[in-house]
């Protein structure tokens, strides 16, 4: 099947089927192929996911580039809708398109904001967005504008993911990111909303409270991005904090956070994503079910289930998320308005990036 184009008059195109399955992304296992018999090309052609999330480990280890491009056009091809075709290249350790494979290095953005040279910046990222482009991904979750509030913090700080402790930097050098995905045509996603530079753990292993810690000069990069237009898409984080909301909901199911302070207090009007659902911080103390009806209810746009769990029975498929949300909407736990809400929003940044 041919992926078709959008349309909002199309027969059966707004169905509630339809606009819950583009809120769903997955990550697709270890596949490097999409086999003949997989069972994911029916997932596809129900239009039961969004878009796809690849990792290191779906590259193959010879002919990657060519064996890379061979899987996108094949997940587009079979897709009801065009796909999401997302990664997560930064630079520095969160750097899927290694060398080794064929591809090129590049540098952490805690160097390229010692530099502070925007040339170097721009450079860097449009030899990125260059490569993404031919690969044919259109979404990039990038830039971290985290900033490098903590010095002990190891998922952003020590791991140099953050540009710098200045708030201007960071909106600096992040607008050079966006600018130079955009002149390729792939989309950016800001993240860790409200920002994750000033914890003290870390939210893949367990929830995060950033009560005593985060400071609302993390705000800043967010805000100064989005005034100037340049957020395409924002990544919300698994991370607590009394003050946003004293249910000490993390901030990715919490209404007050992401429908409060990113929608009406910045202004925020894009899609919004989930960080990785199965995350120790929602996973080890969420069932799926009250995850996903916090998450929608708070305003996430796109579910992300990367599946990168080791044990694969506990992986999920597009249908069993698809088919949890359609029961929650009919049940009236999840409101029509909400899921038509984010269809909206997805459909207008599917159009700008296809």
């Amino acid at each position: 099947m041919v992926a078709t184009v959008f349309s909002a008059t199309g027969k059966g195109i707004d169905s509630l089927d339809l606009k819950i399955g583009q809120m769903i992304m997955i990550g697709i296992g270890e596949r490097t192929t999409l086999t003949q018999s997989d069972s994911l090309r029916a997932e596809l052609a129900a239009g039961k996911l969004s878009g796809v999330v690849l990792f290191e480990k779906n590259l193959a280890g010879t002919a990657t580039a060519d064996n890379l491009r061979s899987l996108i056009k094949a997940l587009q091809q079979e897709a009801l809708q065009p796909l999401f075709i997302s990664i997560d290249e930064e630079g520095g350790k969160v750097h899927r398109l290694k060398e080794k494979y064929g591809f090129f290095a590049l540098p952490t953005a805690a160097h390229l904001g010692r530099l502070d040279n925007p040339d170097s910046t721009l450079y860097y990222n449009r030899k990125l967005a260059m490569l993404l482009k031919e690969l044919r991904f259109n979404v990039n979750y990038a830039p971290s504008v985290d900033m490098a509030v903590n010095p002990r913090n190891t998922v952003i700080v020590t791991a140099e993911r953050s540009f710098s402790r200045s708030a201007s930097s960071v909106a600096k050098h992040a607008a050079l990111c966006i600018q130079a995905h955009r002149e390729h045509g792939v989309a950016t996603v800001l993240k860790h909303f409200p920002g994750h530079g000033s914890s003290n753990t870390d939210s893949h292993f367990g929830l995060v409270d950033v009560t005593n810690t985060w400071k609302r000069e993390e705000l800043r990069p967010y805000d100064t991005l989005i005034q100037a237009g340049f957020a395409d898409a924002v990544m919300v984080a698994h991370i607590i904090n009394r003050n946003w909301d004293n249910s000490m909901l993390p901030a990715t199911l919490s209404q007050r956070v992401v429908g409060g302070m990113l929608r009406k207090d910045l202004g925020f009007k894009g899609v919004v994503f989930s960080d990785d659902m199965q995350m120790k911080a929602i996973a080890d103390h969420y069932g799926l079910e009250r995850a996903i009806v916090l998450a929608i209810n708070a305003g996430v746009d796109v579910l992300m289930f990367a599946n990168t769990i080791p044990d694969a029975a506990h992986r999920v498929s597009p249908s069993q998320i698809h088919d949890a949300i359609k029961k929650l909407v009919l049940k009236g736990t999840i409101s029509p308005k909400q899921i038509d809400e984010s269809y909206k929003r997805i459909v207008l940044l599917k159009g700008k990036y296809p």
